[in-house]
């Protein structure tokens, strides 16, 4: 027993002795103490998150965290450079003897692709050489218990000398060797006389959210002051915003019809609940957030997009081609009212960064002569081997629309999400040393690089304003603003045409969806032609919302928008009726011409209530009753009546039905026909002669009847006369 107690003992100290730990799968790699480098080429497959080898049950991954790097761009080969940190056991069970190390390369990259091959844990592309393994203190580790760690050095001691983008990884074993956490990140050196040409960076700022309004009086929910709060999105943004205004790269893209809600906020205002529609008092604070946010924006360029950032795809393949002129003719009345100031929108930003020809000829048939693109859109002919000029030249239809193409890897460390501990100075890391790589890109011509974030993000401002922050003071970068970059006149990156397969369309607002919102609009254009001119029209801005890119997969949330516009429009359409038929429909005529009164009514209040519609009257008996072909044109003022006298002309007795149809201009209907019945009293011609033909019988026949009462008289007189006659006349 004692034998195997010792034995135990030796084979423990043997295995936690420091010359007895490998790195795990290193048994063939080629490892050198002489020279205090050792190379990890075979073994490093981790990725840049926190990963672990060889974990055993009841041990999640510690987490490896770089806390902090300075200085940004170390300029003298005796500069101290810091890199600090935490390692953290979120296991469930207590650690030790763990080690930390530190590899590197005085040999920098050559591409950016490398660098990305590096970050993804290509083995080729890992440092070699490596310093200061020592063990993490305390020694010790209780679950989620930290050991602090830190790396001092200069770049002389790593033997660099010339500007460019070195690796820097940092490295946790356990006491057996095995590879339990990594971080990579990367290291910029610029000599103080080194000379490095400035690449003009754009980084946009989105301040985009969801249509919140069916109708313009009435909310469908009660979400939107919360999320301006300070610490939510909308906050966030505001606070980003303020903390950035005098930065001179910052190109601002705003969505109108957001503003717009802001404002509309601002006053007493309506929300659905249920079945019911509930009164609110103005909310304060969306005021407030709409004032701070034209205040901090007043510096700085915006560009809006078209009003509620409409699908511009789904509607150019959907048949709803006047919508997307609307929209940005909506955004740039609307972006002035709200923010007090121009705003651009001659450039757009498609959703997602994609679009067709069918979607750019409808921009730039709306004014936009330029369009800002992901790279997938516009992918190179070939891999590139030094980062090309954002700009490219599109043929649209109405001439040349330039494309602005955002960086991927840039775009993603400006989105970058940072609740991670950690995550902060990783992307911060990459951000400078992408920059730097484009910088000591073997380029003369200057170029310009585009950051652009995903859509609806959820920035950090502290994070992002320190980027802004740092992009400003890299010896490397120059400003500049979306507006300010023009079609390269240098040699033009060789570009594929505009990408754009099954899969975007695919992403669109699916068809069905669509389908229901081209019903609605073409009942709303009717509102619209009758309506007289304004300049925007009155269902405009709802169909709008309807067609916003945030129902993108999200159809269900969408159609309780749909419902309620096509109730509003319905009920508008109502406010313009004939009246008068609802006592009795039945209308005597009299005679062979007369006159049948309607009138029509205007219901509509307020702005935009004047209306001017057609009246037109049919028959469904022209042989018993005939209209000529009648039709009038009628301007009926807000809550006001105006009658009309029909004329028709009976051409029988009897009873038939009139059709009073509203119509609009252009000759659509407007509302549903109402139907009067008129009972006609007239005579034909051959009744008139029956008449007077009975006439002259009964004439006649009182004639002859004077004449024997005449005759009798006469008869009577005679013997009289006789009988009084003297005697002897004889």
């Amino acid at each position: 027993m004692i034998h195997k107690a010792t034995l135990l003992a030796v084979l423990t100290a043997a295995l936690l002795s420091p010359a007895a730990v490998a790195l795990p799968g290193t048994a063939n790699a080629q490892m050198t103490t002489r020279a205090g480098t050792e190379t990890i080429a075979e073994t490093a497959t981790e990725t840049t998150s926190e990963t672990t080898a060889g974990t055993t049950a009841g041990r999640q991954a510690p987490q490896l965290v770089i806390e902090a790097m300075t200085p940004d761009v170390p300029r003298e080969p005796t500069t101290e450079i810091k890199i600090s940190g935490t390692f953290v056991n979120t296991g469930t069970q207590t650690v030790t003897g763990m080690r930390r190390k530190m590899y590197y390369s005085a040999q920098p990259f050559q591409r950016r692709a490398d660098m990305e091959a590096y970050v993804s844990g290509q083995p080729a592309y890992q440092p070699g050489a490596w310093r200061d393994e020592v063990y993490l203190q305390p020694g010790t580790l209780a679950p989620s218990a930290k050991a602090p760690w830190e790396f001092a050095f200069t770049p002389q001691q790593l033997g660099i000398s010339r500007f460019g983008v070195y690796p820097i990884l940092i490295q946790v074993i356990d006491a057996f060797g095995q590879q339990v956490a990594t971080q990579r990140t990367f290291m910029v050196y610029l000599p103080r006389d080194a000379q490095v040409s400035r690449t003009r960076l754009a980084m946009v700022m989105p301040i985009v959210d969801q249509p919140r309004r069916a109708v313009d009086s009435v909310f469908l929910d009660d979400t939107l002051p919360a999320s301006m709060a300070s610490g939510k999105r909308l906050g966030n943004l505001l606070k980003l915003a303020q903390s950035t205004s005098s930065a001179k790269n910052l190109t601002w893209v705003v969505d109108p019809s957001l503003l717009d809600d802001a404002q509309a906020l601002g006053n007493p205002y309506s929300v659905k609940v249920k079945d019911k529609v509930e009164s609110r008092s103005a909310d304060a604070s969306s005021a407030k957030w709409l004032t701070d946010l034209r205040a901090a924006l007043a510096q700085s360029p915006v560009v809006a997009t078209p009003y509620a950032d409409p699908d511009v795809a789904a509607l150019a393949h959907n048949g709803v081609d006047d919508s997307t002129k609307t929209a940005i003719d909506a955004a740039r009345l609307l972006g002035q009212k709200t923010l007090g100031r121009d705003v651009i929108t001659t450039v757009n930003w498609p959703v997602g960064g994609r679009i067709d020809y069918d979607g750019l000829d409808l921009l730039a048939t709306g004014g936009v002569d330029t369009v800002l693109l992901d790279e997938t859109a516009l992918p190179p002919l070939t891999p590139p081997v030094t980062t090309p000029d954002a700009s490219a030249t599109l043929d649209g239809v109405n001439g040349p629309v330039t494309a602005l193409v955002a960086d991927k890897v840039l775009s993603e460390t400006l989105a970058a999400d940072t609740s991670v501990a950690g995550t902060a100075v990783l992307n911060r890391q990459r951000f400078i040393a992408e920059t730097a790589m484009i910088g000591a890109e073997p380029v003369t011509a200057r170029r310009t690089v585009i950051a652009v974030p995903q859509r609806r993000w959820s920035p950090d401002p502290a994070y992002v304003a320190g980027l802004v922050k740092t992009a400003s003071t890299l010896p490397w970068l120059a400003p500049a603003t979306l507006a300010s970059v023009k079609r390269s006149k240098g040699v033009a990156p060789q570009r594929a045409d505009l990408t754009y397969g099954d899969q975007e369309r695919r992403e669109e607002l699916v068809k069905p969806y669509m389908k229901a919102v081209r019903q609605v609009g073409r009942r709303a254009d009717l509102t619209s032609a009758v309506t007289t001119i304004q300049d925007i029209d009155v269902f405009d801005l709802a169909l709008l919302r309807l067609s916003s890119s945030a129902w993108r997969d999200r159809g269900d949330a969408a159609t309780p928008y749909v419902d309620q516009v096509r109730t509003a429009v319905d009920g508008r359409i109502r406010e313009v009726s004939i009246t008068g038929n609802e006592q009795s429909p039945l209308r005597t005529l009299a005679g062979t011409n007369g006159e049948v009164p309607i009138s029509v009514r205007n219901s509509l209040t307020g702005i935009g209530s004047k209306v001017s519609v057609r009246l037109k009257v049919t028959s469904e008996q022209p042989k018993l009753l005939r209209i000529e072909n009648y039709e009038d044109q009628l301007t009926i003022l807000g809550g006001q009546n105006q009658t009309v006298r029909v004329p028709m002309t009976v051409l029988a007795s009897g009873q038939t039905t009139v059709k009073v149809q509203l119509m609009t201009g252009d000759g659509r209907r407007y509302g549903t026909p109402v139907e009067l019945t008129v009972r006609t009293t007239g005579y034909t011609g051959i009744a008139l002669v029956i008449v007077g033909a009975a006439l002259v019988v009964l004439l006649a026949a009182v004639v002859l009847r004077v004449l024997r009462r005449r005759g009798r008289r006469t008869a009577a007189a005679a013997p009289r006369k006789r009988a009084d006659a003297p005697a002897g006349t004889d």
